[in-house]
């Protein structure tokens, strides 16, 4: 497959046209008991090896026209350019070789588990890896993306016109967005890190959970995984690249307790080396 530049008859969606209803069941400013109490609530937790996948490979979705034009998306529900339909074709060929059509791989028997956020951009990047292999995809609300409240499907040129302060607050990561009506950090990588818990303790050693979502709802996850959840440190992984990966493993202790090590962030394909993978809007619209 080509690589191709952005959709040349792409029609911009009318206003409104993608967005959805905030995730039913919690307020975006409140951390309905997900915040663990003390770091060793966080960062160990009681279970046997034999009970937990054996690693979790996060995904984010491949471009869409909003990621191109610097618009908000968060739960904005918008699909891929024709840019990250080629992106996650070229993703999922490379996690196929490197992880599943690997002599290891068949020597273990390793299976893959795949799991996605039900927006729609996650969902395509999914099915680019799943099909191939015949496998399900299965869908988990609590990994769709941060929620950003009324900045969602606006450009971030608007933002500094309108909301100039506010918006270099959220830039140099104050906060500033949950005067709008965005979710914490916290409590999107709180509700991350449960379904990961929850999704990771139904497989076994011999499974690997694919987790396939968005830029924020991952690097917040990972971090509150890690135990950056109760300190407000945010943001020492910075942002995943559109359809890039990161992996997660279980660390074991001899008394069965666990807590999650990092391996990878920003893990590109092969041909993402070779310049132009995301590629920017240029006025003409070519990439």
């Amino acid at each position: 497959m080509n690589d191709p530049d952005i959709i040349h008859d792409y029609v911009e969606p009318a206003a409104g046209q993608y967005l959805i209803a905030p995730l039913q069941g919690y307020s975006v400013q409140d951390d309905r008991n997900l915040t663990p109490r003390t770091d060793a609530d966080l960062v160990w937790h009681t279970n046997s090896r034999e009970q937990l996948a054996r690693r979790v490979i996060f995904v984010r979705h491949g471009r869409t026209h909003y990621n191109a034009v610097h618009r908000i998306q968060g739960m904005v529900d918008i699909p891929l350019d024709a840019k990250g339909m080629w992106q996650v074709t070229e993703t999922g060929k490379e996690l196929r070789r490197l992880y599943v059509d690997t002599d290891e791989a068949r020597e273990h028997g390793i299976k893959q588990f795949v799991l996605a956020s039900d927006l729609t951009r996650a969902a395509q990047t999914a099915h680019a890896f799943a099909d191939p292999l015949g496998l399900d995809v299965h869908f988990d609300t609590r990994v769709r993306e941060r929620y950003f409240g009324e900045w969602e499907a606006k450009s971030q040129k608007e933002l500094m016109e309108n909301h100039p302060q506010d918006f270099r607050g959220w830039l140099e990561g104050k906060g500033s967005e949950l005067k709008h009506g965005a979710e914490s950090k916290q409590h999107t990588g709180a509700r991350g890190a449960e379904a990961v818990n929850d999704w990771a303790h139904k497989l076994d050693s011999s499974t690997d959970l694919y987790v396939f979502s968005h830029g924020s709802l991952i690097a917040q996850t990972i971090q509150y995984l890690l135990g950056k959840g109760t300190d407000g440190v945010y943001e020492a992984l910075g942002s995943m690249r559109n359809a890039y990966w990161a992996i997660l493993e279980p660390v074991v202790r001899s008394d069965g307790s666990y807590r999650w090590r990092l391996l990878e962030f920003n893990h590109a394909p092969r041909i993402a080396e070779q310049g132009n993978w995301n590629g920017e809007m240029t006025p003409s619209g070519l990439s």
